[in-house]
């Protein structure tokens, strides 16, 4: 079993987050980026299943600039056999269109049974770049996982939905993605840590991958930001005293927020 975990490196959510003014792109250049939690859930199910299955092999997998090698050694120092990383100038500041038709190109270079990725990125949370995958393989894809249980032919798991559950499957090979309900990342250990830098970490660019930024980026269009503002001020919330009646007015304050 081959399972390729895609990984992002994103802004530390515990540091305030800005637009640039005149791109509407986000402001990498200031504060820490780490990588996104919700991947290493997803490469704890790859994990998990390698540790109860020999002969399973985990890769990590990333586009994005140098920096995201930290993101990549750090998936290296949980467990994963090897990393790769798409690097190429002209893909900076690549949309969820450009992104997914590349890693598409990566995790077919690098060959797999299974892709596993997380629901939503914490910085774009678009939460649409796995499905995209998947539909440039022409693969079946899970979505949302809340468990997963993989076997030497299928996957299968739990997705939630408005009203329950429902039970998902599909034959390999295949894509899912994962909630945060999915798997409690593991932390690296001192021996992860020291084997992780013999690790080999492969770094492609878009021509050994086959593709031409000249004719294949041009024909995949571009999103554009055409305007961004600040979010306004969060203004205090009303505060209800109880003289008897607090319970209707909270029933009410919800119907009047559709939350109930």
């Amino acid at each position: 079993m081959k399972i390729l975990v895609l990984v992002k490196q994103v802004p530390d959510t515990e540091e305030e987050r800005k637009l640039d003014p005149a791109s509407g792109a986000l402001d990498r250049s200031a504060g820490e980026s780490v990588a996104d939690e919700i991947n290493e859930r997803a490469l704890e199910v790859a994990l998990r299943y390698k540790d109860s299955h020999k002969g399973t092999e985990v890769v990590a997998v990333s586009m994005g600039p140098e920096a995201v090698t930290k993101a990549l050694r750090k998936a290296l120092t949980m467990g994963a056999d090897s990393a790769v990383q798409v690097l190429d100038e002209s893909l900076a500041g690549a949309d969820v269109a450009r992104t997914a038709v590349v890693l598409a190109a990566a995790v077919k270079t690098a060959g797999f049974d299974l892709v596993v990725a997380g629901n939503e990125s914490t910085d774009g949370r678009g939460g649409v770049v796995p499905a995209m995958v998947a539909e440039h393989l022409g693969l079946p894809h899970l979505s949302f996982l809340d468990s997963v249980e993989i076997t030497g032919d299928t996957v299968r798991g739990e997705r939630g939905t408005e009203s329950g559950s429902i039970r998902v499957g599909a034959s390999l090979p295949a894509v899912i993605s994962v909630t945060e309900r999915a798997a409690e990342a593991r932390f690296p250990n001192f021996k992860g840590i020291l084997t992780a830098k013999r690790k080999p970490l492969q770094v492609l660019s878009l021509a050994d991958l086959g593709m031409d930024p000249a004719t294949m980026l041009p024909l995949l269009g571009r999103s554009v930001i055409v305007s961004v503002s600040e979010r306004p001020a969060r203004t205090a919330g009303k505060k209800t005293v109880d003289t008897g009646n607090a319970g209707i007015e909270l029933a009410d304050f919800l119907v009047a927020g559709h939350l109930v």
